[in-house]
C-alpha cells in the first residue's frame, strides 16, 4: 500500500485531498501542517508520494521540496499551486517535483496526478 504525506497550512486543503484519496482506495495518508512539518514528517513517515502546497508558513512547499529531494533525489513530489504562481510550479519543477496541482482542487485531477506516480491503490 502507497504511503502519501500531505502537507498543507490549510485543514480544509488536506482535508479534501485526504477524501479524495482515501475515496479512491489510498488509505496510508499523513499530514503535515507546514513546509519544516513535511521534512520532518518525510524522515518518519517515509511516504511513496508527497503532495507539498507551495506558500506555507515556517518553510514554503520550495525549500520543503529543495530538502526531500536532498535526502532523497528520487522522492516523488507534486507540489500545489493557486493560479498566478507559474513561476514558483516552474521553479518547483526544476528542483524536481514531477507534476503540479492547481487549486481550487479537482478531484479527477488529484487522481490523474497520483496515478500517472503511483499506479493504482
Amino acid at each position: 500500500m502507497a504511503k502519501i504525506l500531505m502537507a498543507d497550512d490549510a485543514a480544509f486543503m488536506r482535508k479534501v485531498i485526504k477524501d479524495t484519496l482515501s475515496k479512491n482506495g489510498f488509505t496510508d495518508l499523513h499530514e503535515a501542517v507546514d513546509g519544516a512539518d513535511a521534512v520532518a514528517k518525510y524522515d518518519e513517515v517515509q511516504p511513496d508520494l508527497v503532495i507539498l502546497d507551495i506558500t506555507m508558513p515556517n518553510m514554503d512547499g520550495l525549500e520543503a521540496l529543495k530538502a526531500i529531494k536532498g535526502k532523497n533525489p528520487a522522492a516523488n513530489v507534486i507540489m500545489c499551486s493557486a493560479m498566478g504562481q507559474e513561476a514558483m510550479v516552474m521553479d518547483a519543477i526544476k528542483s524536481g517535483a514531477k507534476d503540479f496541482i492547481v487549486k481550487p482542487f479537482k478531484p479527477d485531477r488529484i487522481m490523474k496526478t497520483v496515478t500517472a506516480i503511483l499506479g493504482a491503490p
